[in-house]
């Protein structure tokens, strides 16, 4: 959530950068400071009325000493005008302070200076590209056929147990999967981030911390016997181990990874992108988090880059890193780049991981703060990122390494799968 006083202190700065997310109702922005000039009024006129009754209230003490009832009489009708106005002022601040809340939480946060002009993914810019694009037999195949040929993953007895989407992993298929969350885990903890296994669930009030709430409700499967959601990364329940918290500057920056199943509902999808692997309801992913310095949130968001980028080069994998444009960012972030990895066989890139700066967009949500050399309270940044999300690898991974009867693993993966290649 932007805070109000970077609206105040700049609103053409604001609108500037709203623009740039080609956001539609940047008008909003006027509302919004409407609304808080009149709440800070009716707060100015409610902490004066208070300061008649409690002026009046000690004067009628003093005149009941003095035995002047009458006239203390007259000061009780006084207070009871003034606390008539108090209450009447109660209910406007309610209503205002609902309204502000449902309209400052629709605007997005502001892109950073260096976020590209553009409105569709067309417009992003590609940032650099890695690794060695494989040379495929003339009997390549896709990965949902390499799948039923290699019997990995069942997706017709998965739909049967919950619906289209969901897929059952079996046999070497769910080995190579547990190898890849391990690899994974093991780079992460390595560089020095601290593994967590937070609950797979979670409340109204963390989701809307990092941002699910309101802008992507549709898209989270909700419990609503419970009002619980199931999460659709584990950005939302690791991000929010620290909320409400006021964390020691000499504790930062604070480093969390962890694996996750995640739950989409991913409504609207359809077409060539949604075959085999290539977008599931139910898929895993290992996380990384950051809570940082903000003067070293985008060097730390540099070496996060650089994090994954090494992780693409490990599981020797054709990459490209691409900086999202304004029309193509996510709601929360304030600069993204995301991670594509070729599908030689589909002749496409697909999206693997995204690394993102939010700034205080959700920390301010979360109030995850700490307390700079004078001692006053600030807000931290946060940082994350997909290291990796597996459903896309595991697709390159099978299509690109295709051999005849056999897929050869990357030599990074020999030890946590037990053996070099997957054999027909």
């Amino acid at each position: 959530m932007l805070q109000v006083n970077t609206i105040r202190q700049n609103p053409s700065f604001v609108k500037e950068r709203l623009a740039a997310r080609h956001y539609a109702n940047i008008e909003l922005v006027d509302t919004i400071l409407a609304i808080d000039d009149e709440l800070r009024r009716i707060k100015t006129v409610t902490e004066s009325l208070q300061a008649s009754i409690n002026t009046v209230s000690k004067e009628i003490g003093i005149l009941m000493g003095k035995g002047e009832k009458e006239l203390a009489n007259t000061k009780k009708e006084e207070v009871a005008a003034y606390k008539i106005e108090l209450s009447k002022n109660a209910g406007k601040l309610e209503e205002l302070e609902a309204s502000f809340q449902k309209n400052i939480l629709q605007l997005p946060n502001l892109p950073h200076t260096t976020v590209p002009k553009g409105k569709s993914a067309e417009d992003n810019e590609i940032i650099r590209e890695g690794g060695k694009m494989p040379t495929l037999p003339s009997i390549a195949k896709p990965h949902w056929d390499l799948i039923k040929e290699y019997d990995l993953i069942d997706f017709e007895t998965g739909a049967k147990l919950a619906g289209s989407g969901f897929p059952l992993y079996k046999g070497r298929g769910a080995k190579f999967q547990r190898s890849l969350i391990q690899f994974f885990l093991d780079y992460n903890t390595d560089a020095g981030y601290i593994e967590y296994m937070p609950p797979l669930m979670v409340n109204e009030a963390t989701a809307y911390g990092t941002g699910q709430l309101p802008d992507k409700e549709g898209q989270m499967y909700h419990i609503t016997a419970d009002g619980l959601y199931l999460i659709p990364t584990a950005e939302v329940p690791v991000t929010n181990i620290y909320s409400n918290e006021i964390i020691k500057e000499s504790d930062i920056p604070i480093k969390m990874t962890a694996y996750t199943p995640c739950f989409r509902r991913e409504a609207g999808s359809f077409g060539s992108d949604v075959r085999g692997l290539n977008r599931v309801h139910q898929f895993d992913k290992v996380e990384i988090i950051q809570l940082v310095h903000p003067d070293k949130s985008y060097q730390i968001l540099e070496d996060m880059v650089l994090h994954v980028e090494k992780l693409l080069n490990l599981l020797e994998l054709p990459y490209r890193i691409l900086r999202l444009c304004g029309g193509d960012m996510g709601f929360t972030s304030a600069l993204t780049y995301d991670f594509e990895v070729y599908s030689a066989a589909q002749q496409k890139w697909l999206e693997v991981s995204s690394v993102s700066n939010f700034e205080t967009f959700q920390t301010n949500r979360m109030k995850i703060r700490y307390k700079d050399e004078m001692g006053k309270t600030q807000l931290l940044h946060s940082l994350n990122g997909s290291s990796l999300a597996l459903p896309r690898i595991v697709a390159a991974l099978l299509e690109n390494n295709q051999q005849e009867n056999k897929i050869q693993l990357p030599q990074i993966l020999h030890k946590y799968f037990g053996d070099s290649s997957i054999n027909v």
